[in-house]
């Protein structure tokens, strides 16, 4: 926990931008290797059955790049993305056969469909989360394949959909191919950049850390929402294109079994990518295929199929593409971080003035009363201190102001405004920002990508596509708390003391009204606490409010001028930090008697365990 920034004169919201550029060479790269991917496909002569494949392979991929969305970027677990892609196939192949519907206006439509009932299906399950949302989807994919079953005069039933028609310029199975290698390729370009967007790091925080996400401004529920929808439209275009290939769909098509095999496809490519994707889609169609010599020996065939998917995940738990990105990353030559510039605090000016009322705040868990009708003020600027022994509340009451406890009784406003009734991203947004006791940081991504998260908190004055002023915010915090030189750095690679460091150059980055700290110090040794003093300090005269809470009596005493004790979830004392250390009250919950040392002699050491 060493280092120190060095200071710039100069605002990162509001420093000159640099001037646009044009496209990347990656991507004028990439857009090469679409064109001529594309002219293969429509020149090159395939046999009808070569083309079959390429065209179920594309279609497939589309289909699991979805997953790549819903599982590899946000974690949500979804079983029935065949489902999704059976919506897609039988708008296209009904509304083509019976409606007499263009191809152009069908494939819309069911990606309308796909997308609204995905988006009502994760709203009224990801509540749940886990094995249940598992369950949850499962069922979906059932009851859809008994309607396509079932509901003969609308779905054909098991005889599915004959002589589906293709749009009018792509009659011919190349031009088609080439028309479904250039949506594939436009889908993965869009999800590949998705994780440097705004949702896509919401996605991913979430995936990591929902209680973190929540406190750092994101909604959680809308991105999870969000996500299940994009997996299910992706998975509805993909069927579309499907219904088109072959010109004929059935029930069996889509089934559950289907959704397991998306699955698979996911996970062996690599989840996390859509070029993972891609690869995983092609192997389990190719697979089989270069294996049809061996089909003539009964079982040998599945027996070295499963075999080889089973290797693959073993010592690939990522998936190939996952395997092959980690050694490029160890090849690839760091960049030369740009110079973070000074970071700035927007506070106003005025002294003694409220930030935080808390009135008779309560919360009870059954018959417990962790917290019971605590009432006390944060005044803007400086460190007001909450503090007691083990098990008098303190923690609750954070967990409270935070939103990530409901209150069962009581009233808070920040900055006046009323915030009891606020989710965490909403408490967040007018201006709370938190650490946690057990550090609570996304483990998949860099500091800064970390800090760039708390950056982006609505209202904090950047605009959210700035992507040049979010990484100065996020850098500019970074070099605050030390950590300047290693922005780029995997979470992984920084010690427990710099972890928690960069979790709080995550809500500095914020710009917070009221910072809440909860137990900073915890696990850290005596060098480490030093720096964390000086740093609470500087902090503090930057004109930021802090509410911390801490065991060490030390630290405490050192930079809190403002003092609220707890014990058994009330509150026995609250004023300045001298006079409430020398309360015999306080003394005794921490001692179980009145000190014979004099008053408030053993506060100024630790006296509870961190």
């Amino acid at each position: 926990m060493t280092g120190s920034p060095r200071p710039v004169a100069a605002d990162p919201v509001s420093a000159p931008r640099s001037p646009a550029r044009g496209f990347p060479l990656g991507t004028l790269a990439y857009a090469a290797l679409v064109a001529v991917a594309v002219f293969l496909a429509a020149t090159t002569p395939f046999s009808g059955y070569v083309l079959n494949i390429l065209m179920q392979a594309a279609t497939y991929a589309i289909a699991v790049i979805g997953l790549t969305v819903v599982l590899g970027l946000c974690g949500q677990i979804n079983l029935a993305q065949a489902a999704f892609f059976g919506i897609g196939a039988y708008a296209v192949g009904l509304g083509t056969v019976d409606l007499g519907i263009s191809f152009w206006l069908c494939l819309p439509i069911g990606l309308v469909l796909a997308l609204i009932l995905g988006a009502v299906l994760g709203a009224s399950t990801l509540r749940l989360g886990g094995h249940y949302l598992a369950m949850v989807t499962i069922s979906f994919q059932q009851i859809l394949t008994l309607i396509m079953i079932n509901w003969i005069p609308v779905t054909h039933g098991p005889d599915g959909v004959p002589n589906i028609k293709r749009p009018g310029l792509f009659t011919d199975g190349q031009s088609y191919l080439a028309l479904c290698v250039l949506v594939l390729a436009a889908v993965a370009y869009a999800v590949w950049r998705m994780p440097k967007t705004r949702l896509g790091r919401a996605m991913r925080a979430v995936r990591d850390n929902e209680l973190a996400a929540g406190v750092t401004g994101i909604d959680i529920y809308r991105t999870k929402v969000m996500a299940f929808a994009i997996g299910a439209l992706l998975a509805g275009l993909g069927g579309g294109l499907f219904a088109g290939s072959f010109t004929y769909i059935s029930p069996d098509q889509f089934s559950f079994a289907e959704s397991v095999v998306f699955l698979t496809m996911a996970l062996l490519g690599g989840v996390g990518s859509p070029v993972g994707a891609v690869i995983g889609t092609g192997l389990l169609i190719l697979i089989p295929e270069w294996l049809r010599f061996l089909k003539e020996i009964p079982g040998l065939y599945l027996a070295i199929y499963g075999l080889a998917v089973i290797l693959i995940v073993v010592f690939m738990p990522e998936g190939i593409w996952g395997f092959l990105g980690d050694q490029v990353k160890r090849l690839r030559p760091r960049k030369a971080a740009p110079r973070a510039q000074d970071l700035t605090l927007t506070q106003d000016a005025a002294t003694a003035a409220p930030v935080l009322e808390v009135e008779g705040l309560s919360k009870h868990f059954g018959g417990l009363k962790a917290v019971d009708e605590v009432s006390f003020t944060v005044t803007r600027g400086g460190i007001h201190a909450l503090i007691g022994p083990n098990g008098s509340g303190k923690t609750t009451t954070l967990n409270v102001l935070s939103g990530l406890y409901t209150p069962t009784g009581g009233r808070l406003r920040l900055n006046g405004r009323d915030i009891t009734r606020f989710a965490p991203h909403q408490r967040a947004g007018s201006g709370l920002g938190r650490t946690f006791q057990n550090i609570r940081l996304f483990r998949s991504m860099s500091a800064l990508e970390n800090v760039v998260i708390g950056a982006e908190r609505p209202g904090n004055g950047i605009v959210a596509h700035d992507r040049a002023s979010l990484e100065a915010r996020a850098r500019a915090a970074l070099a605050f708390v030390g950590l300047e030189a290693r922005a780029d750095e995997p979470i992984s690679s920084f010690s427990y003391g710099h972890q928690r460091l960069v979790e709080i150059a995550r809500a500095l980055a914020g710009n917070p009204v009221l910072l809440l700290l909860d137990e900073p110090a915890a696990g850290l040794n005596s060098s480490e606490k030093v720096a964390l003093t000086a740093l609470l300090r500087r902090m503090a005269a930057k004109g930021l409010t802090i509410l911390i809470i801490d065991h060490d009596m030390t630290l405490v005493s050192d930079v809190a001028s403002h003092i609220t004790v707890l014990n058994f979830g009330r509150r026995i004392a609250d004023g300045v930090t001298a006079t409430v250390l020398r309360e015999p009250a306080v003394i005794e919950a921490y001692l179980g008697q009145e000190s014979t040392e004099g008053p408030g002699a053993g506060l100024k050491t630790d006296l509870a365990p961190a």
